[in-house]
């Protein structure tokens, strides 16, 4: 039987997360050219990575609940238009003080948009259609991660950042008006319950994923933030060079996520987690084997395989533990990552000014390493809870 086709207005939703996600990876992708155009040092211009995650950290909770009423056509166009406007802006900054403010005011777009473009999926579609519809909107931070971080990238090294931001700007924009004309009136999803976030907090076992979440995800942003400037400075990588890397990454995340979602069921989300943390930490325990851009990229596979496929499995596998309290859970969990990304770009950015820049991998796998351990403890607590309930 023929699958029912999806309506196009996802489509929008779809290219808005393809430029949400462009527009985040954008930093790491320009890190060389901002260092150099505005005069800072490499570890200072990864500020812009760390404040801005820790925006959209605390953003995506908070601005949840301040726009739950709102109608989401004017929401999420809006958004898109400060998105847009914003990395505009950006491009005209002429100094390092002056871009960071502006950098963190733009990424309030990311904490709105995806969020909240996934929450009214649910009354876009049918209901045998929803799990489909969200799956298909996220398609496009696998899409950005293929073709936006390498496009952004490419022309950062050739035209400079400025052009880099100028081209996600106007992407924002463009995007800000196709919600505008597709998207119908009067969609608002229900706000999450006090009790709902209450419960949540008050789960240890979903506690202990979501801190799972943030060790996994700052183990990972200690190396992946200062990718350019590793490239160029260890492996005298070319802007070309760094740009098919990019794409080569993205290329098996994305195969990684479709395989993972395939496999999950027969797999179990908790083991599924695991297998991708563990991936990703064999490729950072054999990175000083990458001595050559060539080399690198290889050793790179089995990270890039885990890298958004552990992700998947663990909204997953939050989704699983409490089904009631999914809205919440994985709300929290985007703000994990966030918070990861905070702490690894920080991380990073004092061993690099500290002349450290090889031992980026090391602190990065010795947090894998303590994700994997915690996750393991959180499969432990869940099944003496389900032990416990069957007495």
């Amino acid at each position: 039987m023929e699958k029912a086709r999806l309506p196009t207005v996802l489509w929008s939703l779809l290219f808005g997360n393809l430029v949400i996600g462009t527009g985040v990876m954008v930093v790491p992708g320009t890190l060389n050219e901002i260092s150099e155009s505005l005069k800072v040092t490499t570890a200072a211009a990864g500020q812009l990575i760390s404040a801005a995650a820790l925006v959209m950290c605390l953003g995506a909770p908070l601005l949840a609940a301040l726009v739950a009423g709102w109608d989401r056509r004017r929401l999420l166009a809006a958004s898109m238009a400060w998105y847009g406007s914003l990395h505009l802006l950006s491009a005209t900054m002429p100094s390092f003080a002056a871009l960071l403010p502006v950098r963190m005011l733009t990424v309030i777009s990311p904490a709105i948009f995806t969020p909240q473009a996934a929450a009214c999926v649910g009354l876009l579609v049918p209901a045998a259609q929803h799990g489909r519809a969200i799956t298909f909107v996220f398609l496009g931070w696998s899409v950005a991660s293929v073709l936006g971080l390498p496009l952004a990238s490419l022309i950062g090294g050739t035209l400079g950042w400025r052009a880099a931001f100028t081209a996600v700007g106007l992407l924002g924009l463009v995007s800000a008006v196709w919600i505008w004309r597709v998207m119908p009136d009067g969609v608002k999803p229900p706000a999450l319950s006090r009790r709902a976030w209450t419960e949540t907090f008050r789960s240890g076992p979903l506690m202990v994923c979501i801190a799972v979440t943030v060790l996994y995800s700052a183990g990972q942003f200690v190396l992946f933030s200062y990718f350019a400037p590793y490239f160029k400075h260890s492996l005298s990588a070319s802007p070309l060079d760094l740009s098919l890397f990019f794409a080569w990454f993205g290329l098996f995340g994305f195969l990684g996520n479709m395989w993972m979602s395939r496999q999950i069921d027969r797999l179990g989300a908790s083991r599924a987690v695991n297998l991708g943390i563990a991936s990703m930490a064999m490729s950072l325990a054999l990175w000083p084997l990458g001595v050559t851009v060539v080399l690198t990229s290889l050793v790179a596979v089995p990270w890039a395989l885990g890298c958004f496929a552990s992700n998947s499995a663990q909204q997953a596998r939050l989704a699983g533990m409490a089904p009631g309290l999914a809205s919440a859970s994985i709300a929290l969990n985007s703000s994990a990552m966030y918070a990861g990304q905070a702490i690894g770009a920080a991380s990073g950015g004092a061993l690099i000014a500290a002349g450290q820049m090889s031992l980026l991998n090391w602190y990065g796998l010795a947090g894998l390493l303590a994700a994997l351990g915690l996750s393991s403890y959180a499969t432990h607590l869940l099944r003496n809870r389900s032990l416990r309930r069957h007495k």
